[in-house]
Protein backbone atom coordinates (compact mmCIF):
# COMPACT_ATOMS: atom_id res chain seq x y z
CA UNK A 1 0.00 0.00 0.00
CA UNK A 2 0.97 3.29 -0.89
CA UNK A 3 0.59 6.34 1.64
CA UNK A 4 0.44 10.11 1.65
CA UNK A 5 1.22 12.26 5.12
CA UNK A 6 -0.33 15.88 4.58
CA UNK A 7 1.12 17.95 7.93
CA UNK A 8 -0.78 21.01 8.19
CA UNK A 9 -3.83 18.99 6.61
CA UNK A 10 -6.45 21.89 6.14
CA UNK A 11 -9.96 22.08 4.83
CA UNK A 12 -8.43 23.90 1.84
CA UNK A 13 -5.34 22.46 0.32
CA UNK A 14 -4.74 19.98 2.40
CA UNK A 15 -8.07 18.64 1.61
CA UNK A 16 -7.46 19.11 -1.92
CA UNK A 17 -3.64 17.36 -1.95
CA UNK A 18 -5.50 14.32 -0.17
CA UNK A 19 -8.26 14.37 -2.94
CA UNK A 20 -5.72 14.05 -5.80
CA UNK A 21 -3.67 11.22 -4.25
CA UNK A 22 -6.08 9.53 -3.04
CA UNK A 23 -8.13 8.98 -5.75
CA UNK A 24 -5.05 7.66 -7.37
CA UNK A 25 -5.05 5.09 -4.96
CA UNK A 26 -2.90 6.39 -2.19
CA UNK A 27 -4.04 5.97 1.50
CA UNK A 28 -4.17 9.69 3.42
CA UNK A 29 -2.51 10.23 6.76
CA UNK A 30 -3.84 13.55 7.92
CA UNK A 31 -1.97 15.30 10.68
CA UNK A 32 -2.87 18.65 12.37
CA UNK A 33 -3.48 20.03 16.18
CA UNK A 34 -7.57 20.17 15.70
CA UNK A 35 -8.75 16.04 15.92
CA UNK A 36 -12.40 17.25 15.54
CA UNK A 37 -10.96 19.30 12.24
CA UNK A 38 -9.43 16.12 10.93
CA UNK A 39 -12.20 13.53 11.87
CA UNK A 40 -14.48 15.75 9.38
CA UNK A 41 -11.57 15.44 6.65
CA UNK A 42 -11.51 11.98 7.32
CA UNK A 43 -15.59 11.56 6.87
CA UNK A 44 -15.54 13.80 3.99
CA UNK A 45 -12.93 11.35 2.11
CA UNK A 46 -14.55 8.06 3.51
CA UNK A 47 -17.37 9.05 1.83
CA UNK A 48 -15.61 9.69 -1.60
CA UNK A 49 -13.87 6.02 -1.52
CA UNK A 50 -10.84 7.48 -0.11
CA UNK A 51 -9.09 5.41 3.35
CA UNK A 52 -8.14 8.32 5.38
CA UNK A 53 -7.41 8.20 8.67
CA UNK A 54 -6.52 11.27 11.44
CA UNK A 55 -3.02 11.31 13.48
CA UNK A 56 -3.89 14.51 15.96
CA UNK A 57 -0.18 16.03 16.60
CA UNK A 58 0.84 19.45 17.03
CA UNK A 59 4.36 20.70 14.35
CA UNK A 60 5.97 22.47 17.46
CA UNK A 61 5.60 19.10 19.63
CA UNK A 62 8.72 17.35 17.91
CA UNK A 63 8.34 14.33 19.46
CA UNK A 64 4.33 14.27 19.20
CA UNK A 65 5.18 14.93 15.18
CA UNK A 66 7.28 11.81 15.12
CA UNK A 67 5.44 9.78 16.56
CA UNK A 68 2.09 10.53 15.20
CA UNK A 69 3.97 9.83 11.84
CA UNK A 70 5.28 6.61 12.89
CA UNK A 71 1.45 5.84 13.97
CA UNK A 72 0.89 6.84 10.12
CA UNK A 73 3.49 4.69 8.60
CA UNK A 74 2.39 1.89 11.08
CA UNK A 75 -1.41 2.09 9.85
CA UNK A 76 -0.60 2.07 6.77
CA UNK A 77 2.71 0.42 6.00
CA UNK A 78 4.75 3.20 4.40
CA UNK A 79 4.60 6.92 4.21
CA UNK A 80 5.58 6.96 0.31
CA UNK A 81 4.71 10.79 0.15
CA UNK A 82 5.32 13.48 2.98
CA UNK A 83 3.91 17.23 1.97
CA UNK A 84 4.56 19.80 4.38
CA UNK A 85 1.99 23.11 5.15
CA UNK A 86 1.00 24.03 8.11
CA UNK A 87 -0.89 27.11 8.50
CA UNK A 88 -0.78 29.41 11.38
CA UNK A 89 -3.68 30.97 12.87
CA UNK A 90 -4.83 34.62 14.02
CA UNK A 91 -4.42 33.72 17.36
CA UNK A 92 -0.91 32.00 17.22
CA UNK A 93 0.74 34.51 14.11
CA UNK A 94 1.82 37.40 14.70
CA UNK A 95 2.87 39.67 11.54
CA UNK A 96 6.10 42.11 11.67
CA UNK A 97 7.62 44.36 9.22
CA UNK A 98 10.86 44.10 8.87
CA UNK A 99 11.88 47.29 11.43
CA UNK A 100 9.30 45.78 13.74
CA UNK A 101 10.69 42.13 13.64
CA UNK A 102 12.20 41.54 16.85
CA UNK A 103 14.02 37.96 16.68
CA UNK A 104 11.60 35.90 18.85
CA UNK A 105 9.09 36.92 16.31
CA UNK A 106 10.82 35.04 13.78
CA UNK A 107 11.83 32.08 16.23
CA UNK A 108 8.03 31.14 16.28
CA UNK A 109 8.07 31.14 12.84
CA UNK A 110 10.99 29.59 12.46
CA UNK A 111 10.05 26.49 14.95
CA UNK A 112 6.40 26.33 12.95
CA UNK A 113 8.51 25.90 9.63
CA UNK A 114 11.79 25.05 8.99
CA UNK A 115 12.07 23.58 12.57
CA UNK A 116 8.53 21.26 11.81
CA UNK A 117 9.48 20.13 8.05
CA UNK A 118 12.90 18.86 9.57
CA UNK A 119 11.49 17.19 12.05
CA UNK A 120 8.81 15.53 9.90
CA UNK A 121 11.29 14.77 7.44
CA UNK A 122 13.42 12.95 9.77
CA UNK A 123 10.40 10.88 10.89
CA UNK A 124 10.45 9.38 7.27
CA UNK A 125 13.36 9.86 5.12
CA UNK A 126 15.29 6.42 6.73
CA UNK A 127 12.36 4.35 5.47
CA UNK A 128 12.39 5.86 1.94
CA UNK A 129 16.23 5.92 2.13
CA UNK A 130 15.66 1.46 3.12
CA UNK A 131 13.06 1.29 -0.31
CA UNK A 132 15.15 3.53 -2.80
CA UNK A 133 11.92 5.80 -3.39
CA UNK A 134 9.86 8.67 -1.62
CA UNK A 135 8.62 12.38 -2.19
CA UNK A 136 8.84 14.83 -0.01
CA UNK A 137 7.17 18.02 -0.23
CA UNK A 138 7.50 21.42 1.43
CA UNK A 139 4.68 24.65 0.78
CA UNK A 140 5.27 28.28 1.60
CA UNK A 141 3.23 31.25 0.28
CA UNK A 142 5.81 32.99 -2.84
CA UNK A 143 7.00 35.17 -0.20
CA UNK A 144 9.62 32.86 0.74
CA UNK A 145 11.09 34.40 -3.22
CA UNK A 146 10.08 37.59 -2.87
CA UNK A 147 9.27 39.11 0.41
CA UNK A 148 6.77 41.29 1.18
CA UNK A 149 7.24 43.76 4.44
CA UNK A 150 4.02 43.22 5.84
CA UNK A 151 5.01 39.62 6.56
CA UNK A 152 8.69 40.17 6.95
CA UNK A 153 8.83 37.09 9.61
CA UNK A 154 6.45 34.65 7.91
CA UNK A 155 8.56 34.94 5.22
CA UNK A 156 12.11 35.17 6.30
CA UNK A 157 11.19 31.63 8.24
CA UNK A 158 9.46 30.56 4.84
CA UNK A 159 12.70 31.43 2.79
CA UNK A 160 14.67 29.44 5.46
CA UNK A 161 12.67 26.33 4.76
CA UNK A 162 12.65 27.01 1.00
CA UNK A 163 16.37 27.27 1.05
CA UNK A 164 16.40 24.07 3.36
CA UNK A 165 14.04 22.14 0.52
CA UNK A 166 16.29 22.73 -2.21
CA UNK A 167 19.35 21.76 -0.68
CA UNK A 168 17.28 18.84 0.32
CA UNK A 169 16.96 18.09 -3.08
CA UNK A 170 20.54 18.82 -3.94
CA UNK A 171 21.74 16.20 -1.74
CA UNK A 172 19.03 13.57 -2.30
CA UNK A 173 19.61 13.62 -6.13
CA UNK A 174 20.15 10.44 -7.25
CA UNK A 175 18.27 7.73 -4.79
CA UNK A 176 14.90 7.81 -5.80
CA UNK A 177 13.43 10.51 -3.22
CA UNK A 178 12.57 13.71 -5.02
CA UNK A 179 12.22 16.29 -2.63
CA UNK A 180 10.60 19.69 -3.30
CA UNK A 181 9.40 23.29 -2.47
CA UNK A 182 6.38 24.94 -3.85
CA UNK A 183 5.83 28.34 -3.62
CA UNK A 184 2.02 29.34 -3.94
CA UNK A 185 1.37 33.00 -5.25
CA UNK A 186 -2.29 33.22 -4.88
CA UNK A 187 -4.69 33.52 -2.14
CA UNK A 188 -6.28 29.95 -1.57
CA UNK A 189 -10.24 29.60 -1.45
CA UNK A 190 -10.69 33.69 -1.09
CA UNK A 191 -8.98 36.95 -1.52
CA UNK A 192 -6.93 38.09 1.00
CA UNK A 193 -5.21 41.07 -0.31
CA UNK A 194 -7.24 43.35 -2.86
CA UNK A 195 -5.90 42.65 -6.12
CA UNK A 196 -4.02 39.69 -5.31
CA UNK A 197 -5.14 36.56 -7.53
CA UNK A 198 -6.96 33.59 -6.14
CA UNK A 199 -7.27 30.23 -7.06
CA UNK A 200 -9.53 27.50 -6.12
CA UNK A 201 -7.41 24.89 -4.05
CA UNK A 202 -8.00 21.90 -6.81
CA UNK A 203 -6.07 24.14 -9.36
CA UNK A 204 -3.27 24.10 -7.24
CA UNK A 205 -3.09 20.42 -6.19
CA UNK A 206 -2.73 18.78 -9.11
CA UNK A 207 1.19 20.75 -8.82
CA UNK A 208 1.54 18.17 -6.07
CA UNK A 209 1.14 14.97 -8.16
CA UNK A 210 3.31 16.10 -11.08
CA UNK A 211 6.14 16.79 -8.75
CA UNK A 212 5.22 13.18 -6.94
CA UNK A 213 5.07 11.63 -10.63
CA UNK A 214 6.69 13.62 -14.16
CA UNK A 215 8.99 16.62 -12.47
CA UNK A 216 11.01 14.63 -10.11
CA UNK A 217 14.09 16.43 -11.29
CA UNK A 218 12.42 19.89 -10.43
CA UNK A 219 13.70 21.33 -6.90
CA UNK A 220 11.04 23.76 -6.98
CA UNK A 221 7.78 24.89 -8.48
CA UNK A 222 6.15 28.22 -8.19
CA UNK A 223 2.02 27.94 -8.67
CA UNK A 224 0.58 31.79 -10.26
CA UNK A 225 -2.00 32.55 -12.25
Amino acid sequence: MTSIAIVGAGPQLGLAIARTFGTQGLNVALISRNRDKLDGLVTTLTAEGITAAAFPADVLDRDALTQALKDAATRFGSIDVLEYSPVGTIGSTTLTTPTATQPSDVQHEMEFQLYGAITATQAVLPAMRETGAGTLLFTTGAGSIDPVPQVANVNAAAAALRNWAINLHKELDGTGIQAAHIGIDVSIGMSVVPGFPTAKPEQISPVYWDLHTTKRDQAELVFSL
